[in-house]
């Protein structure tokens, strides 16, 4: 049994982007036409004082990238000036590639904008630690005892 591969180009009425464009949910959201696929993969986890912020943006430096935070929108950017391009002798195929590129995110209410945020940058991970406001902050959990 040999596996052959799909070739997709021979049925262009099946590409996702065709797929994506006519499906409804998409057509009405706010960014229906920027929609960049080259954004770094990102998580966000939820602490009680908190928020931290993880983004994998592999391949560039600190002084690459920038973050900045201004009317509940933290923006998160980095340019790579382009090298020149060296000799491609000995690959068969390269797809290695960093680009730019420019983030936002809406933040909530809870998060506290006139605190410091502490970033690090480590890996290829650029991690953000959000604090929250003191109401925001979900109290500790009370033991009450039963008598």
């Amino acid at each position: 049994m040999s596996l052959v591969k799909f070739n997709r180009r021979r049925f262009p009425w099946i590409i996702d982007d065709v797929q994506n464009w006519m499906d409804n949910e998409d057509f009405f959201s706010d960014d229906f036409f920027v929609k960049d696929r080259n954004l770094p993969a990102m998580n966000v986890k939820e602490h009680s004082e908190n928020f931290e912020i993880e983004l994998a943006v592999p391949g560039f430096e600190k002084k690459d990238i920038e973050v900045t935070m201004e009317n509940d929108v933290l923006h998160i950017c980095a340019n790579k000036s382009k090298e020149e391009a060296e000799e491609d002798e000995g690959y068969t195929r390269k797809e290695f590639s960093y680009q730019s590129f420019d983030r936002k995110l809406k933040l909530p209410s809870s998060v506290n904008q006139n605190e410091k945020v502490k970033a690090t940058y480590k890996n290829g991970v650029l991690k953000l630690n959000l604090l929250k406001k003191e109401a925001a902050k979900v109290p500790p959990k009370k033991v009450i005892e039963i008598s």
